[in-house]
């Protein structure tokens, strides 16, 4: 049982820097009063952000701080469970989460999202939902039982009678059957992996033992054929190098054609530069009897033999030139004679090197069908080696068709034990067993609340309801002092079944305005007859306006507003 002691809150909603503290375990029950807006319901959204991070009505994170302080927003709540004290510490700028029992801090390095999941599942056991059925009937933000979609009011029952654990179960079972399905598939290509080797290493062994020998006959052969293909190549290369030999010899006679040839050029225009002079002179002399330089006469013989003397050597020039024209063109016949050679001899070498080429290649496959040889040689030799490796494999195989087989056996027990952890299979059966009784719980609240209709839930948590006048009615078709009738008679009952199964059970109930809007006087009387004669052992909070309600509570706290910070009045 969760037995709630003490809350207390400052810059909380409106609340100020002081703290303000409510015991919940002192007295049976407790009208809280005031005006609108004083902090009345605060409380409300102080326990549940305390305990799930989250307030009671909807209002954003960022407005739970005061917009006063602004800072320093702290709920603190004291709580017992069985045996074990707890404190639950949760702030706001800063950042406070904390969880304490019997004094000692709990999962220091542990992350927030962490500590929320030991806080609900393994110390409170309940989660916001099935919180504010058991424990608060509001009129703010409350979906009452019978508004819950039917998914939630399955979660609401499953808390309520500790069954969750078969969905927590059913989750684990889930991720067994999906790893199982994996490492079968798994299993299976290790079996036909395993399968296809000792089938290829049966090949294998066949291959060395039948045709070895075969192989190594051919080999040997290939290798007589590439030492053959080899020695015609370099009698091939021997025949080429001779041609090249005899190239370079005839070539050496036409080295100094291209030296010769430069001498002859420079020689030639030597010749020509002479001639060229002396033929200018012989010009000068052919037309001039006077110098246009200096104006003298020149003497007519003197001219004449000058003449004669000029035309005899350039007729030796023109003689010159001619023998070095025809020296020209022999040295150049001999230059071509020497770069046709140079091309032969060339060609001749590419032979070569593409002969010695495939020399080379020859002797590269030469080499692999001798590794090859040694290896099948190798093979024949350690034939055992490869027999052992087939029976590793059969060994293998045999594993793996032993782990496959159990697994598949365990497969279909998780998805027997699936079957029967679903919705309709353990958890049906047990809701099947208990909803009597919660109809019966219900129906007896309705009717200690002069509410006489016959209400019953369904496996699937559909109500059905029959009144005097109506044969099948619904929960949308009462008023709302009928439909709070109705709540009020649910709340009790969870309560009750809580208190039965002794796992979620508390001491606290909390109801903002139930008196203010849809209980009429005579609801009103039958209900303070429940909370003061059924519910009796509760610690009960009644939030109201209605401050004529006062004699009928053991303890009355007044909230009240002074400089706009909500104060609990002494």
């Amino acid at each position: 049982m969760i037995e709630f002691k003490e809350i207390r809150y400052k810059n909380f909603l409106s609340s100020g820097n002081q703290f303000t503290k409510i015991k919940l375990n002192q007295n049976t029950n407790t009208l809280i009063v005031g005006q609108n807006g004083a902090g009345k319901s605060t409380i409300l959204d102080a326990l549940c952000f305390s305990l799930f991070n989250k307030p009671f009505r909807k209002i954003n994170k960022n407005q739970i701080i005061n917009s006063t302080n602004e800072k320093d927003c702290v709920v603190e709540i004291d709580f017992n469970v069985n045996r074990n004290e707890y404190k639950v510490i949760r702030g706001i700028k800063p950042g406070i989460f904390e969880i304490y029992q019997n004094g000692k801090k709990l999962n220091e390095d542990a992350s927030a999202q962490d500590q929320q999941k030991t806080l609900e599942q393994s110390i409170l056991k309940l989660n916001y939902k099935s919180f504010t059925q058991i424990v608060i009937l509001g009129s703010a933000s409350f979906v009452p039982f019978m508004q819950l979609p039917a998914a939630h009011r399955r979660e609401v029952i499953e808390d309520l009678l500790d069954i969750k654990v078969f969905s927590s179960m059913s989750e684990i079972l889930k991720n067994k059957i999906k790893d199982a399905k994996e490492t079968v598939k798994t299993l299976e290509l290790k079996k036909e992996s395993i399968a296809d080797k000792i089938v290829m290493q049966q090949n294998f062994i066949r291959q060395i033992e039948e045709t070895g020998q075969n192989d190594i006959k051919d080999k040997q052969t290939q290798i007589s054929e590439c030492e053959e293909e080899v020695s015609n190549y370099n009698e091939s290369v021997s025949s080429l190098l001779q041609k090249v030999q005899d190239k370079q010899q005839e070539i050496e006679q036409y080295t100094d054609a291209s030296d010769t040839l430069r001498k002859l050029g420079t020689f030639k225009g030597k010749i020509g530069n002479k001639k060229q002079n002396s033929n200018e002179e012989f010009e000068f002399f052919k037309e001039n009897s006077v110098c246009p330089t200096c104006t003298q006469t020149i003497e007519e013989t003197f001219r004449v033999n000058k003449i004669e003397e000029l035309q005899q050597v350039l007729s030796s020039y023109e003689s010159n030139l001619q023998e070095i024209e025809d020296t020209i063109k022999k040295e150049e016949e001999r230059e071509q004679a020497f770069f046709g050679l140079q091309r032969e001899i060339t060609k001749l070498q590419n032979e070569i090197s593409q002969i010695n080429i495939r020399i080379s290649n020859a002797n590269k496959s030469k080499s692999t069908l001798e590794k090859e040889i040694q290896t099948i040689t190798t093979r024949l030799e350690n034939r055992n080696i490869e027999h052992e490796k087939l029976s590793e494999y059969k060994t293998n195989l045999r594993q793996i068709l032993l782990d496959l087989e159990q697994l598949k056996e365990d497969y279909g027990y998780y998805l027997q034990a699936n079957v029967l952890l679903k919705d309709d299979g353990v958890k049906s059966s047990i809701i099947k067993k208990y909803l009597p009784l919660i109809n019966q719980q219900v129906n007896k609240y309705l009717q200690m609340m002069d509410f006489f209709i016959n209400f019953t839930l369904d496996e699937e948590f559909n109500e059905k309801i029959q009144t005097p006048i109506h044969e099948n009615f619904s929960y949308a078709s009462f008023s709302e002092g009928e439909k709070m009738r109705i709540d009020l008679s649910l709340l009790f009952t969870w309560r009750e079944i809580a208190r039965l199964k002794n796992s979620i059970s508390t001491n606290l109930l909390i109801m903002d305005e139930v008196f203010d809007s849809s209980l009429d006087g005579l609801g009103t009387d039958e209900f303070f007859k429940i909370i003061r004669y059924v519910v009796s052992d509760a610690n009960i909070f009644i939030i109201s306006h209605k401050n004529e309600l006062h004699e009928k509570f053991e303890n009355v706290l007044e909230f009240h507003k002074v400089k706009g910070f909500s104060q609990l009045k002494a």
